[in-house]
């Protein structure tokens, strides 16, 4: 494999900035030396990336997407494929997607079709959770099998009753195992019995438009649904991540935990920090585009996620990468906003959104990286792999240019959706060369990669305690 060595760039890490030099080796990180000493004058490689001026910072980890899944009578519209392409495009190098157990089958059964839709495909590594959807004793069982095989984290609904819907008894079995066996519950909480009512009234009411998806998942719904997780966690002795965290009152719940040193951790996204209710309310159907769950809440919900953010009440920002296209799948539920498959697109722009963030005073470099890359690596079983530039880590280098500008639009980004949620927003700072295990897929804003460059990564148990 080609030698590469990265000169002259800042080095940004979760833990220090320093003008340095990196080599890469056979895939990996072999060494790091600071700018103009001897170290750095002794490396030797078969090419050279002028970095001048610009970032050198690991490759992204996205520790929730949804790639090629079913909801509503369709499939997300990004598969393996054009999914972790858009990924890299977007300086992500590694994504963990969610393997899903259908009603009366096994989990492997599931992890297998996963498996047989990745495998192959993805132009990025990535690893799997495991969706619960029929907790019973075989499943409970089966748990302990995937966190030895490297499947060790396990995603349960509090939403969704009759399709992936776990009652608080399903729950707190999982959550003794996961206790037990070492995995990490992963937690969508929302009170979906109340959710369902409020559902059924708008719709009798008239209320069909995409706005009221909004309106009915309320905050407090929300809100309780935490509460009610962390209180079964605690009962279980197990840890907890809550996924999609889009409310202030969510964010507290979180914050009272940690205050008591519970092992509890929650992860935001993008559109939460920088989309609202006003995007839901657009007209002529516009708002179906926005259509997720957790759902966008109103402007002022933003500083307490980006309060959160800061004060590591919220330890990751994921994508929730789910997207359908307009034309065809969200028009499912013109007349009826129940019907219109939840989800969006996001994984090219995670990096990109959050260096903007930066760039606004929301979040130093560091932070960026950590929230973006280390975090996610520790919590998920990744680090000391990804997440990092350090001797011996995969060679998943991103060089950024802080200063390059770029307006987001469907007609450029790499997704294999219709629109895009972000379109005409203009952002500082852009992605310019990414490396994978030290393969260049991305070099100076040409894609060099291809399917089947990415390889299934299996996982070690949490390693976050912060």
């Amino acid at each position: 494999m080609t030698s590469t060595l990265i000169k002259g760039g800042l080095v940004v890490t979760d833990a220090e900035e320093t003008q340095a030099d990196l080599l890469v080796q056979d895939g990996r990180i072999a060494a790091l030396a600071a700018r103009n000493s001897a170290a750095a004058a002794a490396f030797t490689a078969d090419r050279t990336l002028d970095a001048t001026g610009k970032y050198v910072i690991p490759g992204g980890v996205d520790a929730h997407t949804h790639m090629d899944f079913p909801f509503g009578g369709t499939f997300s519209s990004d598969d393996f494929e054009t999914g972790t392409r858009a990924a890299a495009w977007g300086g992500t190098t590694t994504i963990v997607d969610f393997a899903v157990q259908t009603k009366g089958q096994a989990l492997r059964e599931g992890l297998d079709r996963w498996h047989a839709k990745a495998d192959g495909r993805c132009a990025v590594d990535y690893g799997f959770h495991m969706i619960l959807s029929d907790v019973g004793d075989g499943t409970l069982r089966e748990m302990d099998t995937l966190v030895e095989e490297g499947v060790t984290s396990f995603k349960m609904f509090m939403a969704y009753p009759g399709v992936f819907y776990s009652d608080d008894g399903q729950i707190l079995r999982a959550m003794q195992r996961t206790a037990d066996n070492g995995g990490l519950t992963m937690m969508h909480a929302e009170n979906g019995i109340a959710i369902d009512v409020l559902v059924e009234q708008a719709l009798a009411a008239g209320r069909t438009d995409p706005r009221h998806h909004g309106e009915v998942r309320k905050a407090l719904l929300e809100a309780e649904a935490t509460h009610r997780a962390i209180q079964l966690a605690r009962v279980a002795g197990a840890p907890l991540y809550v996924v999609h965290v889009s409310a202030a009152e969510a964010v507290e719940q979180l914050a009272l935990a940690r205050g008591k040193d519970l092992p509890v951790f929650g992860e935001t996204c993008p559109q939460y920090l920088y989309l609202s209710t006003d995007n839901l309310a657009e007209p002529d159907f516009g708002g179906a585009k926005y259509v997720c769950s957790t759902p966008l809440r109103p402007r002022e919900h933003q500083a307490a996620l980006w309060r959160g953010l800061r004060t590591n009440d919220l330890q990751v920002v994921s994508t929730d990468h789910c997207p359908f296209c307009f034309t065809g799948q969200k028009e499912l539920g013109r007349g009826d906003f129940s019907k219109i498959p939840n989800g969006m697109p996001g994984v090219e722009h995670r990096m990109d959104l959050l260096h903007q963030a930066v760039v606004d005073g929301h979040l130093t470099r560091r932070r960026w990286i950590d929230l973006a890359c280390a975090t996610p690596a520790r919590m998920f079983g990744l680090h000391p792999r990804k997440g990092t530039l350090a001797p011996g880590a995969d060679a998943d280098v991103v060089v950024y240019d802080p200063h390059a500008e770029q307006t987001l639009s469907a007609a450029t980004h790499h997704m294999n959706v219709d629109y895009s949620v972000y379109e005409g927003k203009r952002l500082t700072g852009r992605v310019e060369t990414v490396l994978s295990r030290g393969e260049t897929v991305l070099e100076r804003g040409t894609y060099t990669g291809r399917a089947g460059h990415g390889r299934y990564v299996p996982r070690g148990t949490c390693q976050f305690l912060g």
